[in-house]
């Protein structure tokens, strides 16, 4: 049995919550590029997400984003 096998049985068994959590480990060793920022605010705005990064804490995901932003707005 080949690993990509091995691997699909595995993940066939996993709850769809596990399942989630596999596909972001994943993504997370895919090589990402070296974002350059390119203005000020950019470059700012870029060491506070890597210090948020830093510290553990997990990123929103852009449908939470969505959610927390409709919170602060008020639910629109």
């Amino acid at each position: 049995m080949s690993k990509e096998e091995q691997l699909l049985e595995c993940w066939h068994e996993l709850s769809p919550e596990a399942q989630k959590q596999v596909l972001q480990f994943a993504q997370s060793l895919k090589p990402q590029p070296e974002f350059v920022p390119q203005t000020p605010l950019g470059e700012k705005l870029w060491e506070i997400r890597q210090r948020i990064v830093a510290s553990g804490v997990p990123l929103l995901s852009d449908e939470e984003l969505e959610q927390e932003i409709a919170l602060r707005r008020g639910g629109y």
